[in-house]
């Protein structure tokens, strides 16, 4: 039994060691990318076209490729994806080499690493079930979050540090070295893919396997509730982060190092909030956690929107809250999702969600930019907090959400 154990924690962590280097190397080039556009253009459309490239395809195609990567080796397509994303940027690099690339290749570069992610993602997500014990994955999601958390934090300032010294062009090799050795943990290990349901087998064509990974999820009425929720708590919070250097500026009255101290409060906060996802997953209902992270965030957000202007260093201690509601809320979230849902259908009813998510960006920021504008950005955090908040009592509220972990 002891082996057992040793050996799907041994296949983990080989697994998180090498997505480690290949999402590390990703947000480098991601930020190396941007930063080269930035100086070459000073353009914000510029900036907002590659923002769109950079997640649009994966949006789009989500549902789509989840149904591929249910009918077929999950491992195998991990390999390809990431193998496929090495190959973009180095194709980049050698454009780099050759002379200076027009934007337009920048945007086919980065619709192109995004599409790669829409086939890692969803096979990732899907295949930490088949490796992780269902009583383990709460904890498996924090170590998850963990090396998100790092890589959003490291990833910017390595590629700042390597700029100074490099051009672009030798920065972005560290992308092709993350996939490199994240593709060798992958041949190192076994990842079992799921035996697929009579029901599911009888179901031939995308579409119809797409709709039939959509209808379980919406037959299981407590997680299809909680899925909108979450949706919805999106649209409101992604744009929050958006707006925190105009909330610094704006209401603060404060500068470039009071802004850059608001990111490195929410970065800190997430590296906190992913351990203590890992400490307490096994010792609380996963429901209680989701609906505290969203009650601690909305109520920041509230606090927040009723600071003076004075009260910075309050502001960052509750942003400081905010990163770390946010790992304990995605982690729970998915670690919810894969411990419910039928293994053979994780892949497209994860393809799904990640484009509802994606989505929500975009959506959250169209309205959020002008809401701010109209009503000031003090009193938008505060609404933005009164609406999490609300859902925060939904989700504690809701009978169907309650008995998902009964």
């Amino acid at each position: 039994m002891e082996n057992k154990m040793n050996s799907w924690k041994k296949t983990f962590y080989i697994i998180s060691a090498g997505q480690a280097f290949s999402v590390l190397g990703s947000s480098v080039v991601q930020f190396a990318i941007i930063w080269w556009l930035t100086v070459k253009t000073n353009s914000a459309i510029v900036l907002s076209v590659a923002s769109i490239a950079g997640f649009l395809p994966h949006a789009i195609l989500g549902p789509f490729i989840g149904a591929v990567v249910d009918r077929h080796s999950r491992k195998f397509i991990m390999i390809v994806a990431d193998l496929c994303i090495a190959a973009v940027t180095f194709v980049l690099i050698i454009i780099f080499f050759v002379g200076e690339p027009p934007v337009g290749i920048i945007y086919a570069a980065l619709a192109l690493r995004s599409l790669g992610s829409s086939f890692h993602t969803p096979a990732m997500q899907a295949s930490i079930p088949m490796i992780v014990p269902e009583e383990k994955l709460t904890w498996a999601a924090g170590i998850t979050q963990m090396i998100q958390s790092v890589s959003l934090i490291l990833g910017p300032a390595l590629a700042g540090l390597m700029l100074g010294m490099f051009e672009v062009q030798y920065v972005m090799l560290i992308d092709v070295l993350g996939a490199v050795i994240a593709t060798i943990t992958l041949l190192a290990i076994k990842i079992k893919d799921p035996v697929k349901s009579d029901e599911d087998m009888n179901n031939k064509g995308i579409l119809r396997e797409i709709g039939y990974g959509i209808k379980s999820l919406m037959s299981y009425k407590g997680l299809f509730v909680l899925t909108i929720i979450s949706s919805i708590y999106m649209v409101i919070y992604i744009p929050v982060g958006s707006l925190f250097p105009l909330m610094v500026r704006g209401h603060f009255q404060g500068g470039a190092f009071h802004a850059s101290t608001v990111e490195a409060a929410f970065a800190a906060g997430m590296l906190i909030g992913s351990p203590v996802l890992g400490a307490i997953g096994a010792k609380l209902n996963r429901i209680t956690i989701i609906s505290l992270s969203i009650l601690i965030m909305g109520a920041a957000l509230i606090v927040s929107g009723l600071l003076p202007v004075g009260a910075f260093i309050a502001f960052v201690i509750l942003t400081a809250l905010m990163g770390f509601s946010s790992p304990l809320f995605a982690g729970s979230y998915f670690a919810l999702l894969q411990s419910k849902i039928d293994p053979s259908i994780l892949g497209r009813v994860m393809g799904v969600i990640n484009s509802m998510m994606l989505i929500a960006s975009p959506v959250g920021l169209v309205v959020a930019g002008p809401g701010a504008e109209i009503i000031g950005i003090a009193r938008w955090f505060l609404l933005s907090g009164i609406l999490i908040l609300i859902l925060g009592m939904a989700c504690i509220l809701n009978i169907s959400i309650k008995s998902i972990e009964n």
